[in-house]
């Protein structure tokens, strides 16, 4: 475990989060994390028990008076986003995070952090493990992959929880109170072809897109950041145009939930047009990092040779495929005309593998409105048409309806004026909370979500502020003493 944020106040949730951070945890790959989590609960001598699709549920019994209160559920996921930067060695299967202190910030050294959800995930812990807090009896729930698929959360069955109000700990604005989510699905796009050499006169070179920010798909949709897909096939079809630039191999993205922050193409072209392509690759490096150096400054576009000779796509399909995904929907869709400033409709074009006659295209289209999420999910599917490519829907998730007149949201709102002299944000976030789910499992429940400050989530940009988690500590054992 890391001792790097040992000095950091409160002691008890900085600990439990850096134990937490130790641990490799990716979605879909949670046993270690899993274990660790029963682990923990049984050490304390609370009931711990673990479903059979990996959520674990750990009890704790009012405090003395309390007893009387309704249970309170405390909810976070265990999984985190695994991203890294292009020149960071680092191994997500074996190694922990490495954290650092940047002022008021906790970082992570060339990866994402964990803050999301492990923050939420340890001051859950840190309830369970005190002995000096006032609060009714408790139900916390840690489930599994929330990043990609919401197995764990779908998969938890009526009677499990028993309470009536349920806290989830996995928002990023100390400042407001969740109460609705966007729904949305994975739509994946897949084909085959058969490849064509090209003639030894031609060269290859691989042309990169790289130094995008990157960021979620959902909170950070509406803040203009590049989609290194996107505009890497706007390089190549301005390439294609004066060049006859072929195509070997694209790679890009990594996760539907995150913004495709790389991509690299591997193309082929004439030995005698080899200066001017230089040339153009260069204007155009120049015009997109004008273009983009407001929200991405470190943006960069690279071409490299590659001495390995390449089979590429066919004429038609490169054609075709480039025209599919130039008008592919990517970014906001749609704004909530009740909402200032709420995206209803997106969607993110997210991960691209295509090359050795097999190509794969991965979107995350979001709405909290499921006919419009649809009705996006059609443009999709009629841009790429032109291929003949296989589209699925995969593992769609419902939104979270908002409830603003809870007894519950009250009285929170209340403490929070209480300690902080003025009202908190009340709002919907377009982004995927597990809410939605456990709302449709459990009717009855008052759902809220908060948290503490969490920059460039699903990033390696990602930043947890440290006095917002002092604030959020202090928030969260409030609310549990009154509610």
């Amino acid at each position: 475990m890391s001792n790097t944020l040992n000095h950091l106040q409160p002691t008890a949730i900085w600990k439990h989060f850096s134990q937490l951070n130790a641990i490799p945890r990716a979605s879909k790959k949670e046993a270690q994390v899993i274990q660790f989590m029963k682990t923990f609960g049984e050490n304390l001598g609370l009931e711990t028990i673990g479903d059979e699709i990996g959520n674990v549920l750990i009890k704790k019994p009012a405090t003395k008076g309390m007893e009387s209160k309704p249970t309170i559920i405390l909810q976070g996921h265990l999984d985190m986003v695994h991203q890294k930067n292009a020149n960071t060695y680092f191994d997500f299967t074996t190694q922990g995070i490495n954290m650092y202190v940047d002022g008021d910030w906790v970082r992570a050294k060339g990866t994402t952090l964990g803050a999301d959800n492990g923050i939420g995930v340890a001051a859950i812990m840190s309830v369970l493990a005190a002995n000096d807090l006032v609060h009714p009896a408790i139900e916390a729930i840690f489930t599994i992959d929330e990043e990609v698929g919401m197995t764990g959360a779908m998969g938890l069955k009526k009677g499990f929880l028993t309470g009536a109000i349920l806290l989830n700990l996995d928002s990023e604005e100390d400042d407001a109170l969740t109460i609705g989510s966007a729904g949305g699905v994975d739509v994946e796009i897949e084909g085959s072809y058969y490849e064509s050499m090209l003639s030894p006169d031609v060269s290859f070179f691989k042309l990169s897109v790289k130094g995008l920010s990157g960021g979620h798909s959902g909170v950070d949709i509406h803040k203009g950041k590049g989609n290194a897909i996107k505009l890497l096939n706007r390089l190549l079809f301005e390439l294609d145009k004066n060049f006859s630039v072929r195509i070997g191999a694209i790679n890009g993205g990594s996760l539907t939930n995150a913004i495709p922050r790389e991509c690299t193409a591997i193309i082929g072209i004439e030995k005698a047009a080899i200066p001017l392509l230089k040339e153009a690759v260069l204007s155009w490096a120049v015009l997109l990092q004008k273009e983009n150096k407001e929200n991405d400054p470190k943006l960069a576009i690279e071409l490299t040779p590659e001495k390995k000779e390449s089979f590429v796509l066919p004429d038609a399909l490169q054609k075709s495929l480039i025209a599919s995904i130039y008008t592919c929907p990517n970014g906001i869709y749609r704004m909530t005309p009740a909402l200032n400033n709420l995206v209803q409709s997106s969607n993110n074009l997210a991960k691209i593998q295509l090359g050795n006659g097999h190509y794969k295209i991965s979107c995350h289209t979001r709405s909290f409105i499921e006919s419009e999420r649809a009705d996006l999910v059609n443009g999709i599917r009629s841009s790429f048409l032109a291929i003949n490519a296989a589209i699925t829907e995969m593992d769609p998730y419902p939104g979270w309806k908002p409830e603003p007149n809870t007894q519950t949201l009250a009285t929170m709102k209340k403490v929070y004026e209480r300690l902080y002299g003025q009202a908190p944000d009340i709002f919907a976030i377009h982004a995927g909370l597990e809410c939605g789910i456990l709302a449709e499992t459990y009717p009855h429940l008052e759902i809220i979500s908060f948290g503490p400050n969490i920059t460039g989530a699903h990033s390696p940009d990602e930043a947890l502020q440290i006095s917002s988690t002092q604030k959020f500590w202090t928030y969260l054992t409030t609310v549990l003493a009154v509610l």
